[in-house]
């Protein structure tokens, strides 16, 4: 019995003495090590390449812009048509128009919705691609510059802006992805 409380004696000695020095052992480590924090999102945007394809993106979009709106309007006019027309027509007439209205709106309708899927996803790979390679780049310069890590800006509520890195990280991405 008296073996057993030596035992516990030591652990609990062994414990404290732990929790009394095992922060003093740590501080050394806390001092070497550097933090680093780059705004991604941002970093992304402001690359040359990313503005370059954002601006093809955007010449795209423009031109569908228009496709769709003239379709809008023979839509409309199709709709007027018929509105002014639907006293006079007879009824099976009347019908086959409302009917090929409705076609229309509908067909017109899917092809807006697949036109910003299509358009919402070239936009998601265009960001991905380049997000992928500004990972790398971020990795490189945490490598290159004794980092001992790098945060995204967004998930920390304070940092010192001297540990910003999201120039240093653009800067160097346009220079490699010339």
């Amino acid at each position: 019995m008296q073996a057993y409380f030596s035992k516990l004696l030591c652990c609990t000695v062994f414990l404290i003495g732990l929790l009394f020095i095992g922060p003093m052992t740590t501080t050394p480590f806390a001092a070497e090590s550097r933090v680093g924090f780059v705004d991604i999102q941002k970093a992304v945007i402001s690359t040359k390449e990313w503005k370059r394809s954002f601006e093809s993106f955007k010449k795209n979009f423009a031109k569908e812009k228009k496709k769709i709106k003239s379709r809008e309007a023979r839509i409309k006019k199709m709709l007027a048509d018929l509105n002014k027309q639907s006293f006079v027509l007879e009824p099976e007439l009347k019908k086959k128009k409302e009917d090929k209205f409705r076609k229309e709106k509908v067909a017109f309708e899917r092809y807006v919705q697949d036109q910003n899927a299509e358009f919402g996803k070239s936009e998601k790979e265009m960001t991905q691609k380049i997000l992928i390679k500004m990972m790398k780049v971020i990795q490189k310069i945490g490598k290159d510059k004794k980092y001992t890590m790098i945060l995204e800006q967004k998930v920390v509520l304070y940092h010192d802006k001297g540990n910003d890195l999201t120039s240093l990280a653009i800067k160097t991405y346009d220079r490699s992805n010339k």
